[in-house]
This record gives C-alpha cells, structure tokens and sequence, in this order.
C-alpha cells in the first residue's frame, strides 16, 4: 500500500503532527472497486469501509485537523469529489453516492449533482483569455503552462466546493488564516481573538493592518451563493462609519453585483470586495488549504556560460 503524510491536530497539546495514511492513488482505486448499491451509499460509510480494507487502527481513524474533521474521511471524501468531477462517480440530491452508469443522466446527472461551476481566475492565471482550457500549444513548456492554469483553475473550483460545504463559522476561521498567512494582524492567536469580538452593524472582526497594530481593518465574511448585493455593501460601509473605521474586507465565496462594486468605488471608505475567483486564487498563492504534491524545475541553456572570453580563445589556439 502506498502511503501519503497529512496533518492532525493534538487538542490536548494544542499542536499538529503527522498520520500517514493510503495514498490518494490507492483510495481513488478502492473507490472505484468499491460495490455501490444502485440507490447509493453514505459517504461515511464508504469512508469507513476503506479504513477497514487498509486496516486502520482507531488512532488514524479518530484523527482530527485543527478544524475538527476527520483527516482521513475528509482525504476519501476529496478523492469522491475528483471522481464525481471525472464523471466515474455521481453524488445523488440524497447525499448518496453512486457509480455513475447507475444514474438515469449517465455521467452529466453525476457532474451536476455536485453543482459544479466554471470557475475563472483572473487574467493573469488564465493567458488573459478568462477560460480554464486553452488551444494546443506548439511547444512543450507552452503545454506545461496550460496544464499547469487547469489544474489551478480544477483546484479553485475543488477549494469553493468544500469552503461551501463547511459551516459559516469554518469559513471566518478560514478567512484569518488567510490573512495572516499574507501578514495582516501579527499572530494567529492575535487574529482569532478578533473573531465575533464585534457583530453589530455587519462586521464579524477586526484585524490589524500590520504587525505593529497601527491600524484596524475591519472584516465580513459571507459564504452565499448568490451575489452580494449593494445593500448588503452599504450595510458594511455604515458600520464602519460608525466605528470611525476607514478600511474594509468584504469577502465572499459568491461573486459582487455592478451595483455593489461601483457602490464601494464611490465612497470615501476603501473598501477590498474578494469574491469566490480571488478567493480561491489567493488560498493556492499563500498555501492556505492545499499542499504541494510535486514541485518541476524547468531549466534552459545558459547562454552566458558558452560565450568565449579572448583568454580561452588564446589559450586553444
């Protein structure tokens, strides 16, 4: 059996080690060899019919992420996800899943199901072109290049899918560990305490601009689906002219409408609106939810190191 390293979190100590539990290669294999009944299958039942195959103590099994869930139930559920989206399995409206043959609508029932979207990072992950595919390309590292913009573009999308199937109280937590990691507020211990410390007026925390505390930037998190609208931007704006408060984020795992964006663009309050696309971009940058699998170096010829100087020129004649 092939292994992989993930992380746990001890409560009793406060701090994360490591498991080492089935690769993601071998659990995708045992997915797909698994015997679904046609009207499907829990998700945790899978998940715990795998830990019995690979034989798993109770350690492993009852290992929980800092985030309470369990590590290696969430590392089956996110190789579901892979293959519900490769069209090999379907999730039902039940919260079953399935193989995907058994569905009435085949593969396509399975994909949508999920409620899986197209989701474009901006221009500069995406050749400028806002789509997630691009054409052949006529050399190799061009095809690297485009490869590596789909899988950024599939792993934004993996990313949502999950942010929106936690609670709201997940996606704060998520939301400062986000801004931390991108140096906003000191420590996390400092970030956390901010957290709910002011819910009046439409701000669920506060964060300090930079180490030093020099100043406060205040926060709202909205885990929708349909966008945010103006009012809900104007409600955000005039709690922050109540706490005399100059700078705002307003994150969403949605999108903004027109009226909101040119709302926040006429006032005197800045205001940062990050939506679902910028959301999902800035979490792969700052490695915030995800892990490096494998890491390529490309190399080209080093021009200099092959340009004579009239020493060696000399020296060989």
């Amino acid at each position: 059996m092939r292994t992989v390293m993930r992380k746990a979190f001890d409560e009793t100590t406060g701090q994360e080690y490591e498991i080492e539990i089935p690769s993601t290669e071998d659990v995708r294999d045992a997915l797909l060899k698994y015997d679904y009944p046609p009207d499907g299958v829990r998700i945790k039942d899978v998940a715990h019919a795998l830990a019995t195959h690979y034989g798993l103590d109770e350690r492993l099994i009852g290992a929980k992420n800092k985030h309470k869930q369990f590590v290696f139930s969430k590392h089956v559920l996110i190789q579901i996800h892979a293959l519900v989206k490769s069209g090999k399995l379907a999730k039902l409206e039940t919260g079953l899943v399935v193989r995907a043959e058994e569905t009435s609508e085949g593969v396509k029932g399975g994909n949508e199901t999920l409620g899986a979207r197209e989701i474009v990072l901006p221009s500069g992950d995406n050749a400028g072109n806002g789509a997630c595919t691009g054409s052949i390309s006529p050399t190799a590292e061009e095809s690297i290049e485009r490869d590596y913009r789909q899988i950024r573009c599939e792993l934004a999308e993996e990313l949502l899918q999950h942010i929106r199937e936690n609670s709201p109280r997940f996606f704060e937590e998520l939301v400062l560990d986000l801004l931390v990691k991108m140096e906003y507020g000191g420590s996390r211990e400092d970030a956390a305490k901010a957290v709910g410390r002011s819910r009046d007026g439409g701000i669920d925390g506060i964060i300090k601009e930079d180490r030093l505390g020099l100043d406060a930037i205040y926060v709202q998190a909205k885990r929708w689906d349909a966008n945010v609208s103006r009012p809900e931007l104007q409600k955000f704006a005039g709690a922050l002219q109540g706490q005399r408060a100059r700078k705002g984020i307003f994150i969403t795992t949605s999108g903004f409408s027109r009226d909101a964006r040119e709302f926040v663009n006429n006032i005197d309050s800045k205001i940062v609106l990050i939506d679902g696309r910028q959301l999902a971009k800035l979490m792969i940058d700052y490695n915030v939810g995800v892990s490096t699998v494998t890491t390529y170096e490309i190399k080209r010829v080093d021009s200099d190191y092959f340009i004579e100087t009239d020493d060696s020129q000399t020296q060989d004649s």
